[in-house]
């Protein structure tokens, strides 16, 4: 809000583009900052042909501008058309909002071409106009705007790159909506959703968490329930190659190498197709890549990430239809709970500053990833879920537990640690001090094996602003 109201008050004129995933909040926060009012806005049109996409903006010139100006026989002359409705205003800070820019972008539509000639040739010579663009498809803003080798290169004033909600984001959410639920419900909450916005206003006010979610995802036409194919369609405008990767990547928590998921997609993406649309899977947020500790050689990892994505395999993809209760019924069920504790893991890799900041050391430069070794490679198998290296050669190797009261440490587990940390020392060769540290909803229950925990973090912990 501060950026884009800078914006609006400067003495010059300015191109702001915003981007993030799709359902994040973009066109709200816009509409917001500008108080829905603007001298001209339009929304591209999803799964619209060239000439449905400039017809649509014709018509949106003709609303706004309330003058009869004839139909625009390519893109070029529809933003001459803006720029004379633009000309024409009596507004004294001219707005435009394009919302959804990549949708209008049709295969050999010169779109990309008219805008720039549209901000370098006249708006960017003004004084007086404020530009945003907008768009659910992070990779098409990236390449086509922001990374742009044409026209448009360096030529955004302003970016907001807008990030879903924390853990405590949404519990504010919530509280502004009214809605009273506890903090572990809306960590569950969280494994399924993610933070965007739009999938917790949907939550209704009186219903309990499982209720809402059976209500969104197994109910008869429940709204969520295509929510997956929608979110990739909207976003990707070849999608069949990239749920290929991803339904890949949903078969193992920790992750692929480049090479193990191209050969899980082979004869489905080429090579070229392949490298594209995995990197924009990590620019739009939905894959991360990070490298193993101390296995530098096996190469880059990449890891399925996107919350909503992961319950879509876990639960939706080949649910029947018949049970509309069926999150409800799964309540006690050891498939649910083997989920839960590793939906838990990935909402604290998530939250990771907010536990670096509950261990004192947000200041401090660090490096975060996973670790394993496999029983052949000298001992035991191990794997740590969260490695964070730190600058004064100290080493948290965190464990992530969901449950519903204080985590006891047995006999056995306590072994599996010390296992543990025996192994990631001799398997990284790391010559600083290994700290256990638990990451549990509510804390270490006191034992004779607690001791060797020398760091916790709780649920709350995560709630907290960094």
């Amino acid at each position: 809000m501060k950026i884009l109201r800078e914006c609006i008050a400067a003495d010059r004129s300015r191109l702001v583009v915003v981007y993030g995933r799709r359902r994040v909040g973009k066109t709200f926060l816009v509409r917001e900052a500008f108080d829905y009012r603007f001298t001209f806005t339009h929304t591209g049109l999803e799964d619209g042909d060239y000439a449905e996409q400039l017809s649509s903006f014709w018509r949106s010139l003709k609303s706004q501008w309330r003058e009869d100006c004839e139909r625009p026989s390519d893109w070029m002359e529809a933003f001459e058309l803006l720029k004379k409705a633009l000309s024409a205003s009596g507004d004294a800070r001219k707005t435009v909002f394009i919302d959804e820019l990549p949708w209008m972008d049709t295969r050999n539509s010169g779109f990309v071409k008219a805008v720039s000639a549209f901000w370098n040739g006249w708006a960017s010579a003004r004084k007086d106009i404020v530009m945003v663009v907008c768009g659910s498809a992070a990779s098409w803003m990236s390449e086509k705007i922001l990374q742009n080798r044409g026209g448009l290169f360096n030529r955004a004033n302003r970016t907001i790159y807008l990030e879903p909600f924390t853990l405590g984001e949404c519990e504010r959410f919530l509280e502004e909506e009214g809605f009273s639920m506890d903090r572990k419900d809306i960590v569950t909450a969280y494994m399924v959703f993610g933070g965007a916005p739009y999938y917790w206003s949907l939550l209704e006010r009186g219903s309990g968490l499982s209720q809402n979610i059976d209500r969104l995802f197994f109910a008869p036409n429940a709204v969520l329930a295509k929510e997956f194919a929608r979110l990739y369609k909207s976003i990707f405008a070849n999608p069949e190659p990239y749920v290929g990767i991803v339904t890949a990547l949903a078969t193992r928590k920790a992750g692929l190498t480049r090479g193990e998921i191209l050969s899980a997609v082979k004869g489905s993406v080429s090579g070229g197709v392949f490298s594209r649309c995995l990197d924009n899977l990590e620019i739009s947020g939905f894959v991360r890549k990070y490298s193993e500790t101390g296995n530098v050689k096996k190469g880059a990892v990449f890891q399925l990430i996107d919350n909503l994505t992961l319950f879509h395999f876990a639960f939706v993809k080949d649910y029947s239809g018949r049970d509309p209760e069926r999150w409800t019924h799964l309540i006690g069920d050891r498939g649910r709970s083997t989920w839960e504790g590793l939906a838990f893991e990935r909402v604290c890799l998530q939250h990771s500053a907010q536990i670096k900041r509950a261990l004192g050391i947000s200041g401090m430069s660090t490096s975060e990833s996973e670790w394993r070794c496999r029983a052949s490679e000298g001992g035991k198998g191990a794997q740590i879920d969260l490695v964070i290296e730190r600058a004064d050669r100290i080493a948290n190797l965190c464990e992530m537990k969901f449950a519903s009261a204080e985590y006891e440490i047995d006999a056995d587990e306590a072994g599996r640690l010390r296992n543990k940390v025996s192994a990631f020392a001799r398997g990284t060769g790391f010559r600083g001090a290994c700290h256990v540290t638990f990451v549990t909803t509510y804390g270490i229950r006191p034992n004779r094996h607690s001791g060797m925990v020398q760091s916790q973090v709780t649920m709350d912990d995560l709630f907290r602003d960094v």
